[in-house]
């Protein structure tokens, strides 16, 4: 099936059933597929938006695979957005695993939390919308206030409001640095603790 047309506007509703008893949306300029069995793919291009449970993705490109649409892949300028937890993200690539609530984003990434006031970047997020537990790797950088935290692997730990930092770990609270093996800092009263050759400067 190949759908195309200048201005097209798709925008298919499909209620379904079991494990993803939500309703899953889609729309894009231009839409190409096959509904093969064991080969069922969906390709939006041009504008593309996914909407599933309170996740809304947005790229150049997506990919839909699965017979329930289960994974999602993006590319090109992705956005998205978990509604209810009110937290963004963009990225150069995602992907989105529908049964596990799990995206993995790759490339210059950004994960905002607005209700906690936390921005981070990295070069790979993986966010778990179930457990609120997201790890970042390589370059990481969380800014919060006027604290900026640095490292190689971090994991947040959105409940309980914790950040893990490992990978030559530096934390900078105003004019005060601390570095350590392992750094902890607790994002609801800004509190550090430190682990192995800690090290740091506070100024008064």
């Amino acid at each position: 099936m190949l759908i195309k047309c200048c201005s097209l506007f798709l925008f298919l509703c499909t209620a379904l059933t079991g494990v993803y008893a939500d309703t899953f949306t889609f729309r894009a300029d231009r839409m190409s597929g096959s509904r093969a069995s064991g080969k069922e793919i969906t390709i939006l291009m041009g504008n593309a938006e996914v909407r599933s449970d309170n996740i809304l993705l947005r790229a150049a490109r997506i990919e839909i695979q699965g017979d329930n649409n289960e994974f999602i892949e993006c590319s090109g300028g992705v956005w998205g957005r978990e509604e209810e937890k009110d937290i963004v993200f963009q990225t150069d690539r995602l992907h989105y695993d529908r049964q596990l609530k799990i995206a993995r984003l790759e490339g210059n990434s950004t994960l905002e939390d607005r209700q906690n006031s936390i921005v981070a970047k990295g070069r790979f997020i993986e966010y778990d919308d179930q457990s609120e537990v997201t790890v970042f790797q390589i370059g990481v950088r969380l800014f919060k206030d006027k604290m900026v935290c640095r490292a190689e692997y971090a994991v947040y730990r959105r409940i309980e409001k914790l950040l893990d930092l490992s990978g030559f770990p530096v934390v900078f609270k105003e004019e005060d640095e601390f570095r350590a093996d392992r750094i902890r800092v607790d994002l609801d009263t800004d509190d550090v603790t430190m682990e192995g050759a800690v090290s740091g400067t506070i100024k008064d």
